[in-house]
């Protein structure tokens, strides 16, 4: 008996876990539209406007995006601005707009327009509350121009995907009047015990993105100098924002409050973690967990989990499979968790019912709306896997593509461990950020 249920058992797991391959997932175009720069004062001018003008421009060009600037407001009407996939205020300062451009722009955004703020563009339009909501927050005040640390918070979004953990640079550092953080998804921050003239307490957002009244809204604090616009990481920051902006990049801009890390980036964060079964990660010095080797599972052993916020950032090579598995019983075999829980699956060559965003083997995801969310290999996603009660639901880059109650009497996610999967020696996939916000008891 036990050597049949053995072979049983991992037949059963050969066919979740490996599945067939169809044909590929429609995959996320590079970058292409059009995007107007606009960079008008009606108060302090900055003499690195022409530099990021020309920048932007140039990023446009190798990215695929053409892009116009101008400082005439008369470009605000509803005709024109249907034209563009984002609109960048670079640097703006004071009341720019009249009324009719005001309207013309609130429309635009409502309607799924792409919006990019540049440093002073915080310190435009005070008496125009649409506008306030969507740059983030008001300009405060400034120190001296000084080198300081920027902590980057999240390391999926493509505006801060390649910036190191703690990013060393020199700009003014702007103070502002309220704290985004409950409205908008911060990127990144800074360390207020790095330089002088922080005035927010401890915790300032620097960059943050956010989805406002339909529209795409991405601000950074950085850019005042003119040595920003030729510095290749805060060129990457803000092709990075365009991208987000002009939809050719899909990231999760939803704040995100309350969650605790289960794994930061650190050898010390992984002590609570098992691997069972063949293969391993490596852990990178950018904080990444990559596959090797398999076919096992790498889970959290310290404590079982009921009713919780699950967000793990996610990339794949290729043609990878692996997956995050909930809701098994503890266990050093990695076939337990394929009999016992359910995997929320990475693979997006796979047929519906096993392919990215399904619950594997039992429930599809909703794949139109996962390919618009999905971004392509070689960059990152983001999973939010919220369990309530007896029910699954999935967000990918913070689009919902699944709602999934499980009716098995033999399984349980009420109660239940969580993992990530090597899958095998071809496929590779890196992990980095997983952490969880426990939820209130309950659901059905």
């Amino acid at each position: 008996m036990r050597t049949t249920r053995l072979l049983t058992t991992t037949a059963l797991g050969a066919a979740l876990l490996l599945g067939c391959v169809t044909g590929p997932a429609a995959a996320q175009p590079t970058a292409t539209g059009r995007v107007l720069v606009f960079s008008k004062t009606a108060g302090f001018r900055h003499d690195s406007i022409p530099d990021g003008v020309a920048a932007v421009q140039q990023l446009g060009a190798t990215d695929g995006l053409t892009v116009d600037a101008t400082e005439d407001a008369t470009a605000f009407t509803t005709r024109n601005l249907r034209r563009y996939d984002a609109v960048v205020f670079l640097s703006t300062t004071g009341d720019v707009l009249d009324a009719a451009q005001q309207r013309a722009f609130e429309g635009y955004i409502r309607q799924g327009g792409g919006y990019v703020g540049v440093h002073a563009a915080a310190d435009t339009e005070y008496d125009w509350p649409f506008y306030g909501g969507l740059a983030g927050a008001w300009f405060d005040s400034h120190p001296a121009i000084q080198p300081a640390t920027v902590v980057v918070e999240d390391h999926a979004h493509p505006a801060t995907a390649q910036l190191p953990g703690r990013w060393e640079r020199t700009d003014e550092w702007y103070n502002y009047r309220s704290n985004p953080r409950e409205r908008a998804h911060v990127l990144a921050s800074l360390d207020e015990s790095s330089y002088s003239g922080g005035t927010m307490n401890g915790d300032h957002p620097i960059a943050w993105c956010q989805t406002y009244q339909g529209g795409r809204a991405f601000y950074t604090g950085g850019g005042h100098t003119r040595e920003s616009y030729a510095d290749p990481a805060f060129r990457a920051h803000l092709l990075g924002g365009l991208r987000w902006a002009t939809g050719a990049a899909q990231a999760d801009c939803r704040p995100e409050n309350g969650y605790h890390p289960l794994f930061d980036g650190t050898a010390a964060s992984l002590e609570d973690w098992r691997q069972a079964g063949p293969g391993s990660f490596t852990l990178a010095d950018d904080g990444t967990l990559t596959s090797s080797g398999g076919m096992g599972l790498l889970w959290y052993a310290a404590s079982g989990l009921s009713s919780y916020s699950l967000k793990l950032d996610w990339k794949i090579t290729g043609d990878g499979n692996s997956g995050v598995f909930v809701g098994f019983p503890p266990s050093d075999d990695p076939w337990s968790a394929v009999d016992n829980g359910y995997e929320v699956q990475i693979d997006a060559t796979d047929v519906p019912e096993k392919t990215t965003g399904s619950v594997y083997g039992f429930q599809s995801a909703d794949l139109a709306a996962r390919d618009r969310a999905l971004n392509p290999p070689g960059e990152w996603n983001t999973y939010e896997i919220r369990v309530e009660g007896e029910r699954l639901r999935i967000w990918l880059n913070g689009t919902r593509i699944n709602d999934f109650t499980n009716t098995d009497p033999a399984r349980s996610l009420r109660d239940g461990h969580l993992g990530i999967q090597n899958h095998g020696a071809g496929d590779q996939v890196s992990f980095r950020d997983i952490r969880i916000k426990e939820l209130p008891a309950g659901g059905r």
